[in-house]
């Protein structure tokens, strides 16, 4: 029976010791190995034997990328505004010794540094400049943690700014510079539109205008271009027609025909004056027909003579 109790110890021990000797570390992951208090070496991915009582795993670390919650704090701007900021803090572990050894938190340093960088970089701005300047914002506070972590063996990968929450007051304030903003537009865009139909009708009544004067003058162009080839044709006629006259009264005969003509229209004006009106006024020598044919006819020779002489 003690024999039995002894080998159960014995197993118990030697479980024990299998125990703390025998370590197996997952992928991705480091342990910090220290001996009797004092650093001694770094454990990677894989299975490992350690001197039990004397070996034991101080520090684990994963090396996977690891994201922080940044709670909101509150921020105050340039033009004194306050205003409620979180985020999110993303890093990555790469070495295991420096963040074991280095500083006491790694996580606890890298939250506080990263309020403290975003106060100091929010304070720099103004409000109006806060939301536009999200990612100037974000690169700031890269930069000042991972400038102290290099001791930490922490590599700090990026941050983001997750909610930017202003006071409510500030909030209906810029609703209602956004809705005046909005308004202007509105009444600008409607403003410029009424003055482009104002100038586009106004250019439609002057290409009106002007096509109608074209117009009319090309018609009173028209108009004299026809009234002057209209009178050109008459005194061509009419010159035609007293050329002919006068070559009929150099014919022979032609004189006594010319003298039967005119004493005929002499007459017959005469017999329409005696039907038209009551009252006349008679040459004294209404009965010496033949002088007034004489007359009308050496007028007609004297026309005729010239006619002929320009002819020549």
């Amino acid at each position: 029976m003690e024999m039995l109790t002894g080998v159960g110890v014995l197993v118990a021990f030697v479980f024990v010791v299998l125990l703390k000797t025998a370590v197996v570390v997952p992928q991705r992951s480091e342990y910090v190995i220290e001996r009797l208090g004092k650093y001694r070496t770094t454990l990677s991915a894989g299975f490992h034997i350690l001197i039990p009582f004397f070996d034991k795993i101080a520090y684990k670390r994963v090396l996977k990328e690891e994201p922080i919650d940044i709670t909101a704090q509150t921020c105050i701007t340039s033009d004194n505004v306050t205003m409620e900021v979180d985020g999110v803090l993303y890093l990555q572990v790469v070495n295991s010794q420096q963040s074991a050894y280095g500083i006491d938190d790694y996580h606890f340093a890298a939250t506080q540094l990263a309020q403290t960088s975003l106060r100091s970089a929010i304070g720099k701005i103004s409000l109006d400049n806060t939301f536009e300047a999200r990612e100037t914002l974000n690169m700031q506070v890269v930069n000042a943690l991972d400038e102290a972590a290099q001791n930490w063996g922490v590599k700090v990968l990026r941050y983001e700014i997750k909610d930017i929450q202003p006071p409510r007051t500030v909030l209906e304030a810029m609703e209602k510079q956004m809705r005046a903003e909005r308004e202007k537009r509105a009444e600008i865009a409607r403003s410029e539109g009424e003055r482009q139909a104002v100038i586009n009708r106004a250019e439609g009544d002057r290409s009106e205008a002007i096509a109608l004067s074209e117009g009319e003058k090309m018609k009173r162009i028209n108009e004299a271009e026809g009234r002057a080839q209209e009178i050109l044709k008459v005194a061509e006629a009419t010159a035609e027609g007293i050329i002919k006259v006068a070559q009929a009264l150099s014919s022979p005969g032609g004189q006594d025909a010319a003298n039967l003509d005119v004493a005929k229209k002499y007459l017959d004006q005469f017999g329409k004056l005696a039907k038209e009106n009551n009252t006349m006024i008679l040459p004294g020598n209404l009965t010496d027909v033949a002088s007034m044919v004489a007359t009308a006819m050496s007028t007609l020779k004297h026309t005729g003579s010239k006619t002929a002489a320009e002819e020549l």
